[in-house]
């Protein structure tokens, strides 16, 4: 599943470095949970991955596994995979929730970069 690499940009993170690199970040964050048993995350992974490359400094895509992080899961509710949520400021500010289209995702994700 996603992976941390440069091509991909996308950055996999755990409970434990969930509030480092999310809730602390200088930029906003989108959050992919997801799970290795939910066909429609593969979907989804690739296109935050090229999300990821359109957007570049701007936007930082992390991943994290539900079934392995279970305690940042649940404290923010997400009860059906995938979910997206992007924070900025250590507060969620915008969610997405299923599998979308690439141009509905980048739609989403860009009204959260000016505030």
């Amino acid at each position: 599943m996603p992976q941390d690499t440069q091509e991909s940009r996308l950055t996999a993170i755990t409970d434990a470095t969930f509030p480092a690199t999310v809730l602390s970040a200088d930029r906003p964050v989108v959050v992919d949970f997801w799970a290795e048993w939910c066909p429609p995350c593969r979907a989804v992974s690739k296109h935050l991955a090229e999300l990821a490359e359109e957007f570049g400094d701007t936007l930082r895509f992390v991943t994290l596994n539900s079934d392995e992080n279970p305690e940042t899961t649940r404290a923010y509710q997400v009860m059906s995979l995938p979910t997206m949520l992007v924070f900025r400021d250590g507060r969620v500010v915008g969610s997405t929730v299923g599998s979308r289209p690439k141009n509905h995702l980048r739609l989403s994700f860009a009204r959260h970069l000016d505030g």
